[in-house]
């Protein structure tokens, strides 16, 4: 009996080092799928871009009227792709978690044209690939600056909120 709790004890040793080796791969693969994805923006690769994304993905932007599904999201952002440059965000800070099933979350602080911003999003592995499944943009404002925020926002939100409320 002795001898069996030994080698379970060595297995579970065993497989619990393999699991923590898989899931760094994985978080190294999907930091070099999101740095390549942003450098695909940065550099106009609207096929290197897109095809990072799922194809059921869903990308929301910092206007609050952006919710896009993929085919929304490249209709908009072709005409940037096709100037040759289309937006330029670098990760400052990124932690990645992954869990057993092919699905992995992150969130990003970015250094970007529009100052600081964060990213945040879902990854799904599909025969043995990682794809972007989802992606929040926001764009960050420090707490001191929130009250100057919402009160040149105010009118615009008002309006937005009616009218979203008509629609229900």
């Amino acid at each position: 009996m002795m001898q069996f709790q030994k080698h379970l004890t060595l297995f579970i040793a065993l497989f619990s080092m393999a699991l923590i080796q898989a899931q760094d791969k994985d978080k190294e693969v999907l930091n070099q799928l999101l740095d390549q994805w942003h450098k695909d923006a940065a550099d106009a690769n609207y096929e290197g871009y897109f095809g990072a994304m799922a194809e059921e993905s869903v990308f929301i932007g910092t206007d609050a009227t952006e919710n896009w599904t993929k085919k929304e999201f490249q209709d908009f952002a072709k005409p940037y792709f096709d100037r040759g440059r289309a937006w330029s965000f670098t990760a400052i800070d990124r932690n990645i978690y992954v869990q057993k099933g092919g699905v992995a979350w992150f969130d990003e602080l970015l250094s970007t044209q529009m100052g600081i911003c964060r990213g945040s999003g879902i990854l799904i592995k599909k025969k043995g690939k990682w794809h972007i499944k989802h992606y929040v943009l926001s764009i960050d404002v420090p707490n001191d600056n929130v009250s100057e925020l919402t009160a040149l926002k105010q009118k615009r939100d008002s309006t937005f909120i009616a009218d979203r409320r008509k629609m229900r």
